[in-house]
């Protein structure tokens, strides 16, 4: 038949391997992408390196810790993208796109995203406020576990005994890490209880809502990304500013009371910060984006000893107690394919 006719290759049923050679991938270069996870890497070190720079020491304590409003920098950056986000509606679709920031279905599910994406806010400055910046970023490694319990219990998800092994890892040197950066003295003195619960709160928080974000801006792909980033800082505005009113610090003391070009710098990264998560990072993997979390804990470490407003200096315990989180991470990340396969290879034996 015609159909067999077409090539030697066809005719004889053999795969030559050039069927797809002109096939061009969807989605950015190994360039692009490389590109992209730098940039990763680089906001997710800068942004808590950024906070803990900011904070001064108290003349009366003798610690460390941040003298303008938590809420304020948060308060300024929700502000300002809820802003750009129209402008940029109005701008690239006039009237017709700007209206569709008030569409009921999707404003309604975005809105409870961004009320708990403003819980994360307030949790992540609560607890920099007590932490370093690298002391932050390994307790962000916590969300590896926290999401392997909310699969198991959501979606009975079940981990290899390999993968548990590995999540056991990464909790214990976790703990070895904060035990050591306590009796190290860069901590001002314990290990602060408050600071850690925090921020195992705020990854909690933040894994609910890079599920739900991720869901339902795939479901309302309809709306552009500008229109869906307005939505989620209608409520995320309004919380942080009742937050605002309620700390008794924001606007009994001054909104920009103790704001520094350090505090300014904070305010600046927030926004970026925003911005990267909601758009460059759909475009890295899950792999890629887990492994430059635990990548951007060594950047921080580095920074704090290097740089002259930090109080670090490079000890080897310290140094080697985040290189095992880093690679226990990447091990745990890399396990994955490794115990799918193995699955499927059971399931084909039976």
């Amino acid at each position: 038949s015609s159909l067999h006719a077409s090539s030697p290759a066809m005719q004889a049923g053999q795969y030559t391997g050039n069927e797809f050679k002109d096939l061009k991938l969807a989605g950015p270069s190994s360039a692009a992408k490389a590109g992209l996870f730098c940039f990763f890497v680089l906001t997710r070190a800068l942004h808590p390196t950024i906070i803990d720079a900011s904070k001064t020491i108290n003349s009366e304590s003798g610690k460390r810790g941040i003298a303008y409003s938590n809420m304020s920098v948060v308060l300024g950056e929700c502000v300002f993208t809820l802003i750009a986000a129209q402008l940029m509606a109005l701008a690239f679709g006039g009237m017709k796109e700007w209206r569709m920031i008030l569409e009921p279905k999707s404003l309604k599910v975005f809105s409870a995203i961004g009320f708990m994406y403003a819980l994360g806010d307030y949790l992540e400055m609560a607890s920099m406020g007590a932490l370093s910046g690298a002391a932050y970023q390994v307790l962000l490694q916590s969300k590896l576990v926290i999401t392997a319990l909310m699969l198991w219990y959501i979606k009975g998800a079940k981990q290899a005994g390999l993968q548990w092994n590995l999540l056991v890892l990464i909790m214990l040197s976790m703990c070895v890490y904060m035990i050591g950066g306590s009796k190290s003295g860069s901590g001002g003195g314990g290990i602060p209880i408050m600071g850690v619960l925090n921020v195992l709160l705020k990854v909690t928080v933040s894994c609910l809502c890079a599920v739900l974000s991720d869901k339902y801006m795939k479901d309302f792909k309809n709306l552009p990304f500008y229109v869906q980033l307005a939505q989620l800082k209608v409520v995320w505005t309004l919380t942080i500013l009742v937050i605002s009113f309620a700390d008794g610090t924001t606007w009994q003391q001054g909104f920009f009371n103790g704001w520094t070009p350090a505090a300014c710098g904070v305010f600046s990264s927030f926004i970026v910060k925003c911005w990267s998560t909601m758009a460059i990072l759909s475009l890295l993997d899950s792999v890629l984006k887990n492994i430059g979390e635990a990548s951007a804990v060594l950047v921080i470490y580095f920074m704090n000893v290097c740089l002259p407003m930090f109080p670090d200096k490079f000890e080897v315990p310290s140094f080697l107690a985040v290189m095992v989180v880093i690679l226990s991470v990447t091990a745990y990340v890399g396990a994955k394919s490794v115990c799918e396969k193995a699955a499927l290879y059971d399931k084909m034996k039976k």
